[in-house]
């Protein structure tokens, strides 16, 4: 990835275009699957057909007899720990004794030719004894159920208690809800190149979404200090969570270092269903009691997640999960239990909303019902009982800026409507109508609701932090900043946000976005819709700092103080212009490194559930309107209208940008996204099989944003990328319900879930 140069960017508010969108739009910008070397060779992985089973021998011979073959390795071939994992280091780089799901890892090849490296990995011989495999997560706690994990099958246990311990109400409604698991279903598979350097180190190009973590893990299994193995962002097709796990990072390195060779690894599309983890697959059961009005007295929630047979970030899912799982209401009195499990199903980890989707399809479904029950309107009871600035939530933290739940749900309420079913006289505008199969006689429209809010940033006491390296130079005459983040643009726009941020505190016009690789601090995760805030924070006092050393260079240099920077002019604090930056850098360069820490948060105390532990909430909502054929089971979605609170807008029409591909993900759950997993096999690893929405799927938005900006954090801004996802696919149930009629207790909806 080559270091951004723009002139005439944008400053903080503006809208400029993005230096990689036309590179994208037309086919020239280059993904880690286009990266390539002289005399590289390519690398294959072989995968356990099995999703539990005992591994007595592997015979390599066959394949290392191959033409053209360079190195098979196995587990026996790790030169250091053979151990990975985001949050828990329990799953082998390459599995040993046991495989504890399809698709794990067992050995791996390199080869003069990916053919030729994919038919010798089918040579390899693996002995295998098939094991009782568990499937059901909700029997993963019982007593007679097989072990995942030596340790047992519970990753997480979560519990909440505020307020009365054993409260009545005069209205209680309860549900049962399931989620299915949601594949990030990113366009650009897994790839990248490892390069030996020749002195017993490395360099890895690859499309990831947080450079040091995956170093580490790197470093670790290679038994090598950091120094030795280095990592560049290569171009990124997508990630939403999925690219925060190590695929195929460690396998490729393992290989370049014992060929000597560099080596690419790029997965098919149905390897990359098997080489990253997705949406955890949920059951939950709720039950609220409210005032004859409607107003919440005291909300129950059990919450149980599938994590699969690794752990990945279960533990923050969980944590997610039950601590924001109720929604963004006032309840004075919760009892919430969370958990994660093992099982042996594919492994689950971050995505997109990350615990807060599951939880938000349960607590919509439930505050429909209780408006039916109080003779409530759908929108004014989310409005009744939704949080205020000043408000605690479950965990007793105070909303400490806007939480404008209210608002929100009364504008997408308010906004305009699409026209009635009769009066669309284009049959193609139908439900199924595309295919001809129906002339609208079974057509019924509904109108669905859903409010919700998500933590921005790690919580419950990470030390979450970014580090930014600005340098500020002249070149040819004219300013030139330089900000160096290892922060992952991965598609959200934070190499533009970088620019406008320099743009702003510095007032040049030329900036450049040096490649984002570890040379530099860790940015952390591009996760958590934390980017903008933190790496922006961290950019921002980088910048500052800049600023401060350029002005005490020019008053020493002028002998002048009290001095500001006003664009390229040092002026006085009369308003003189004294100096340009040109005459007062001259040759020299000013450079400062900063590492940006928000305010802390807390761990959750483990017997109530209580603490401060996120550091920021972001508040969105979410109108649905679809028509049904009731007939044959068939959804369109007419329209998907949104309110969001941002705190402040850096590039407003990137802002709609996130919350239109948001709201698409969260639909395309509510409908059709669901990766299907039978006896621990996935039956559909393929876009042929699972399907995601197209753009003849998307439906008009309204995008309405308000910007409360929050005083804690740089400039204002809240987290952007997330909550549209989480408030989309509840508000589609709810209308599809309100057309129906149907509790509709599960989603992916499916069509027989609608006629039966």
């Amino acid at each position: 990835m080559t270091s951004t140069e723009t002139r005439d960017v944008g400053k903080i508010g503006d809208s400029p275009l993005r230096p990689d969108g036309t590179l994208k739009v037309t086919g020239e910008f280059a993904y880690s699957s286009d990266l390539w070397h002289d005399d590289m060779c390519w690398g294959v992985t072989l995968r356990s057909p099995h999703p539990h089973a005992r591994i007595h021998s592997i015979d390599v011979s066959a394949a290392l007899a191959t033409p053209g073959v360079y190195a098979v390795l196995t587990h026996a071939d790790v030169p250091g720990l053979n151990r990975v994992g985001l949050e828990h280091l329990d799953q082998p780089a390459l599995a040993e004794d046991v495989v504890r799901y399809q698709g794990e890892p067992v050995a791996l090849v390199a080869a003069d030719h990916p053919e030729t490296a994919r038919r010798a990995a089918k040579r390899i011989v693996v002995d295998y004894e098939e094991l009782p495999a568990l499937t059901d997560p909700r029997r993963a706690l019982d007593d007679d159920a097989p072990l995942v994990q030596p340790g047992g099958n519970l990753v997480r246990e979560l519990a909440i208690r505020r307020g009365d311990p054993a409260p009545t109400a005069p209205v209680v409604v309860a549900l049962d809800f399931e989620v299915g698991m949601q594949d990030q279903a990113f366009l650009g598979p897994e790839s990248g190149l490892a390069v030996p350097d020749g002195e017993g180190g490395l360099d890895l190009y690859v499309a990831t979404q947080w450079l040091h973590v995956d170093q580490q893990q790197v470093c670790r299994v290679l038994d090598l200090p950091p120094d030795r193995a280095r990592l560049h962002l290569a171009g990124v097709g997508g990630a939403f969570g999925g690219r925060e796990d190590l695929s195929m990072h460690v396998h490729a390195c393992l290989l370049a270092m014992h060929t000597g060779k560099p080596v690419k690894m790029s997965y098919s599309r149905e390897e990359s269903f098997f080489g990253h983890v997705h949406r955890h697959p949920a059951w939950l059961r709720y039950e609220f009691g409210a005032t004859e009005e409607g107003r919440l007295i005291y909300a129950k929630a059990d919450i149980l997640f599938d994590g699969g047979a690794y752990a990945s970030s279960t533990t923050a899912v969980v944590g997610n999960g039950g601590t924001l799982g109720l929604g963004p209401y006032d309840i004075p009195s919760v009892h919430v239990d969370a958990r994660g499990v093992y099982t042996n199903n594919p492994p689950c980890g971050a995505m997109r909303g990350f615990g807060c989707v599951q939880a938000a399809f349960a607590h919509e479904a439930l505050m429909d019902e209780l408006a039916d029950r109080v003779g409530v309107d759908p929108v004014e009871i989310r409005a009744l009982n939704g949080m205020r600035e000043g408000d605690r939530n479950i965990t007793g933290q105070l909303i400490d800026s806007a939480a404008p739940v209210a608002e929100l749900i009364r504008t997408v309420r308010d906004l305009p409507l699409p026209p009635p079913p009769d009066d669309r006289p284009d049959i193609r505008d139908l439900p199924g109508g595309a295919s001809n199969t129906t002339h609208g006689e079974g057509v019924v429209r509904g109108i669905g609701y859903a409010v919700t809010y998500k933590n921005v940033g790690f919580s419950e006491g990470f030390d979450d932090y970014s580090t930014a390296r600005v340098r500020l130079e002249i070149v040819g005459g004219e300013p030139v900043a330089t900000v160096h983040t290892a922060a992952a643009e991965v598609g959200q726009g934070l190499i533009t946000v970088e620019q406008q941020i320099c743009r702003t505190e510095l007032g040049v016009d030329r900036v450049v976005v040096h490649p984002k690789n570890t040379m530099v601090g860790s940015g952390g995760s591009t996760s958590a819709s934390r980017q903008t805030y933190v790496t922006g924070g961290a950019v921002k006092a980088a910048c500052e700092a800049v600023r401060e050393s350029v002005l005490a260079l020019s008053a020493r240099r002028l002998g002048v103080s009290g001095l500001r920077l006003d664009g390229d002019k040092i002026v006085s604090a009369s308003g003189e212009v004294l100096a340009v930056l040109a005459e007062v850098l001259a040759d020299e360069a000013v450079e400062e490194t900063v590492q940006w820490h928000h305010r802390p948060t807390y761990p959750i105390d483990p017997e109530t559930g209580q603490g401060d532990a996120h550091v920021q909430y972001a508040f969105s909502a979410h109108r649905a309107v679809v028509d049904v054929d009731v007939e044959l089971g068939l959804v369109k979605v007419v329209a998907l209208d949104t309110a969001q609170d941002v705190g402040r807008a850096i590039n407003p029409d990137a802002v709609v940008g996130q919350i239109q591909g948001g709201s698409a993900q969260g639909m395309g759950l509510a409908l059709m996204e669901e990766i299907v997993v039978t006896d621990g096999k996935v039956r559909n690893p393929s876009f042929t099989d699972y399907l995601i929405p197209t753009i003849l799927d998307m439906p008009p938005m309204q995008v309405k944003v308000l910007e409360y900006a929050d005083p804690h954090a740089p400039y204002g801004v809240r987290g952007v990328g997330e909550p549209p996802t989480i408030s989309s696919g509840p508000a589609v149930a709810a209308a599809i319900r309100a057309a129906t009629g149907k509790a509709l207790r599960r989603v992916p909806v499916r069509p027989e879930h609608i006629t039966l």
